[in-house]
């Protein structure tokens, strides 16, 4: 019984040491791997600023619109925390259903990040997604013409003037940037609105929000952006 057992031992015990050595193998192929493979470029890569050319061309061609730029910073070409400021009007004068004349005008603000989705991440252009907070306060003006009352006659008017209303709202942002030329970048993005809170004064509901376009509970939007790299 002693033989047998000598043999197991020493048979367990090759077998242990080649299982070792084959880890220890791997180990080693892998650091030497990683070592080779590692990402050299840095963390901060620089930072951009932007505008957007759809709220501008809105406000040319609408009776509403913004005016908005950002500032995007760049960390190892993967992560991008974004702040986004604007300033949205509007002079929508009598409305074809109530006969109301709205104007609106007012800053906003938005703050996030996106995530860069491509697996090669420093050629410069990027397919990426990410979120925003946003905020608003802004003022309203509105007015109706006279109506005759049937009962006392005369003109019965309604009207609010300089009126401070706000909304906080959340975007889910989906985008693409390309480089063009140099420190240049074009890029656009689709964006999924979805309002958290609102305070629309006496005046029930507003026609028009800044940086969120005309009112509703939930939005979608476009955005189109030129970028100079800093």
């Amino acid at each position: 019984m002693t033989r047998p057992r000598r043999i197991c031992t020493s048979i367990s015990r090759i077998a242990v040491s080649l299982v070792l050595s084959l880890v220890l193998s791997a180990t080693a192929s892998a650091q030497g791997f990683l070592k080779l493979e590692a990402d050299t470029v840095p963390m901060f890569r620089g930072f951009a600023v932007s505008a957007d050319v759809v709220g501008l061309a809105q406000t040319m061609l609408s009776d509403y619109g913004q005016y908005e730029g950002a500032l995007r910073l760049n960390l190892h070409d993967q992560y991008f925390p974004t702040v986004e400021v604007g300033y949205g009007r509007a002079n929508h004068e009598n409305d074809a259903v109530t006969g109301i004349t709205y104007k609106a005008r007012g800053p906003y603000f938005r703050v996030g990040a996106d995530v860069n989705l491509m697996k090669r991440k420093h050629t410069g252009n990027r397919i990426y997604a990410g979120l925003r907070y946003a905020f608003t306060s802004y003022k309203v003006d509105m007015s109706r013409p006279g109506l005759t009352d049937p009962v006392w006659g005369g003109a019965v008017t309604w009207g609010v003037d300089g009126e401070t209303c706000s909304q906080h709202w959340a975007e889910v942002v989906l985008g693409i940037d390309a480089k063009v030329a140099g420190p240049l970048h074009l890029g656009w993005s689709v964006r999924y609105r979805r309002r958290l809170m609102h305070d629309d004064g006496p005046t029930d509901k507003t026609w028009y929000v800044p940086g969120y376009g005309t009112q509703g509970s939930t939005k979608l939007g476009v955005l189109f952006n030129i970028a100079i790299d800093i």
